[in-house]
């Protein structure tokens, strides 16, 4: 892709800071003076200034409207709160509260893939507790590592520096559905055949541990791209295919996750079988179960939604961050009340727990208190996903490259050079590992989540300390095993109508990405090649299930690589990032002269020879 056909400016381009709205920030080069360090920490804990600070905390509790009430009035400006940069001195009350903040704003994020995963495989509520435990912990622990920036020889990095919380890929969970689907129908996971021709699956945890050990060697993939230079990595993919490949991963997940649980469940109630256990959503033994797609599923999602709405009409700029939990909270109150929540879940939830071990209750023929036992996954490959996995960490990389760079414009630091390229460097490297530690850590590749920026965008506060408090939350929420089985209680409407929104805005931060480019007359070809076939994958997912039917007897490596290249042309995102990739490689870049950027429009109502000439950019 040309320089010509990208504009480089942002679309809300951040200003420069200024100087009496500002902290001012430690210098570049600290020493490790361990005496000064004990000191500014006394004095910190001890003085009203270190806890407090001088930030205006009515401002970010103080609810608005979005109109003005009574007579117009002069336009008022008022000072906002101080920017604090990434090192300065930031008060610990202020801290603790960004962090909160940003904790919240990523947690709807974080819980919503062991879900889909676990509701995907069917598996039982013990095991699916321990899987979004497993996932907050894990962000929490890999997040540290982001923001660390560790230096480890040359000018090469661990880490971006900033605030860059991760969670798991949308990309992950986009893909892993059609790996899923692939085990189920080559008898690698049990299904039966009910009465009326439904198809029901069965449990089958070996299909997540298939998925996490064919991550941790594909995790290489992404470890020897965050050592390509990054001027090539943005040659290769472009503003073009990286806002297609985000686009597509919004809309897969809206059709395929989002209104499916808005409508009752993206199980098999979904297709309102006439009889067996999921007659009835999410299944016969819920506390109220009604076909899918009955009015009172549909009102529970629209009234999470619309709480999403309201909260950013009407709410703080502290409750705009969270809105989507917010959502959350306004649907399972009224769920609640009114009878669609199963305690269970919450009841057979452990009090405590960590990576690989559930807390069971006491025994009382031995008189414990606690039993501990491993709770792992068989970490196995599963041969046809390998290649659908290379291509995830190839989007992992390209959505790092994109969420670095919004990162560091909110964060006031330089968008452009070898600090800026070692951030790149850092962060691809760092997601890269945390995918492999990922999988020993029972959770699916871990990215660079884009919900945090918000945050920064609306407090100015860019402080790693309020990074190191998110973190620190994140853990806590995933030690707290109550908290898992909390989340786990979401009625499946609640839960859809909160993720068809939070799904929707990753596709249109796939819109913004695209409007990066200039949308000449070659980037309109690539774009409509790619969306041909990603939207194509998305309206009839079953088009390319039965290429390969008239190959007969496949020897179990030939079935292998037809189950992969089969993964690939079904899943939307991977097909349309790759034909996008494809393209913008081989087409030719437009001459000046050849570009239609200029368009003489002639006014037939004006003057025989009246002309007006109009130009698009």
């Amino acid at each position: 892709m040309s320089i010509r056909s990208v504009t480089t400016d942002q679309p809300e381009k951040i200003p420069p800071p200024s100087l009496e709205h500002a902290t001012t920030a430690r210098p570049t080069k600290r020493r490790w003076d361990i005496g000064g360090r004990v000191r500014g920490l006394k004095q910190k804990v001890t003085t009203r200034h270190g806890w407090v600070g001088d930030y205006d905390y009515a401002w970010l509790c103080m609810p608005t409207t979005p109109w003005r009430l009574g007579r117009a009035r002069p336009k008022q400006t008022k000072t906002g709160p101080p920017f604090y940069a990434l090192d300065s001195e930031l008060p610990i009350i202020l801290a603790a509260a960004s962090g909160l903040q940003h904790a919240l704003a990523m947690l709807a994020g974080l819980i919503t893939p062991p879900i889909i995963f676990a509701n995907a495989l069917n598996l039982d509520s013990e095991t699916s507790a321990y899987m979004i435990s497993a996932s907050l912990i894990g962000c929490g622990i890999l997040s540290l590592v982001q923001m660390s920036r560790l230096r480890l020889f040359g000018n090469y990095y661990l880490g971006t520096g900033l605030i860059s919380v991760v969670g798991t890929s949308f990309a992950t969970l986009s893909t892993a559905n059609a790996i899923f689907d692939a085990m189920y129908a080559d008898g690698t996971c049990p299904s039966t055949v009910g009465t009326d021709g439904t198809v029901v699956k069965g449990p089958c945890p070996d299909a997540y541990g298939m998925v996490l050990g064919t991550s941790m060697i594909c995790a290489f993939l992404e470890i020897f791209m965050s050592f390509v230079p990054p001027r090539i990595l943005k040659r290769v993919f472009p503003p073009m295919v990286t806002g297609t490949v985000i686009v597509m991963i919004g809309a897969s997940l809206i059709g395929s996750s989002g209104i499916p649980n808005w409508g009752g469940g993206s199980n098999d109630c979904s297709s309102r079988p006439t009889s067996g256990f999921f007659q009835l959503c999410p299944n016969i033994s819920a506390p109220r179960p009604l076909p899918w797609g009955s009015p009172e599923f549909i009102g529970l999602g629209f009234l999470s939604f619309i709480s999403i709405i309201l909260t950013e009409l009407f709410g703080s700029p502290f409750l705009k961050n969270i809105s989507v939990i917010v959502g959350l909270a306004v649907g399972c109150i009224v769920a609640g009340a009114a009878g669609y929540i199963d305690g269970s879940s919450i009841k057979a939830a452990p009090g405590i727990t960590f990576l690989w071990q559930v807390d069971l209750p006491p025994q009382s023929e031995t008189g414990t208190d606690l039993v501990y036992r491993v709770h792992t996954f068989k970490i196995r490959v599963y041969a046809p996903a390998i290649l659908p996995m290379l291509a995830v960490y190839v989007s992992l990389a390209m959505e790092a490259i994109g969420d670095i760079t919004a990162s560091a414009e909110v964060s006031r630091v330089a968008v452009v050079g070898e600090e800026f390229d070692t951030r790149i460097q850092g962060g691809v490297l760092s997601d890269g590992i945390g995918g492999f530690l990922s999988a020993l850590f029972t959770v699916t590749p871990l990215s660079i989540f884009a919900q945090n920026n918000g945050v920064i965008a609306i407090t100015r506060c860019a402080n790693r300390t309020a990074g190191r408090f998110c973190c620190f939350f994140l853990i806590l929420f995933g030690v707290l095993g109550k908290i898992s089985g909390v989340f786990l209680a979401i009625p499946n409407p609640v839960l859809g109508g909160v993720t068809t929104f939070l799904f929707a805005s990753v596709a249109t931060s796939g819109v913004r990405v695209l409007s990066y480019n200039r949308f000449t007359r070659r980037d309109r070809f690539v774009l409509a090649a790619a969306f041909s076939f990603g939207i194509g994958d998305l309206l009839v997912p079953t088009i390319f299930t039965h290429l390969f039917d008239g190959v007969s007897n496949p020897s179990k490596g030939l079935q292998g690589l037809f189950d992969s290249i089969t993964i690939v042309l079904s899943t939307p995102f991977l097909m349309s990032g790759l034909v996008a990739l494809v393209l913008n490689l081989i087409l030719p870049q437009e001459d000046a002269d050849d570009d239609d950027d200029v368009v003489e429009v002639v006014d037939v109502e004006a003057q025989p020879h009246s002309k007006e000439k109009e130009l698009h950019i």
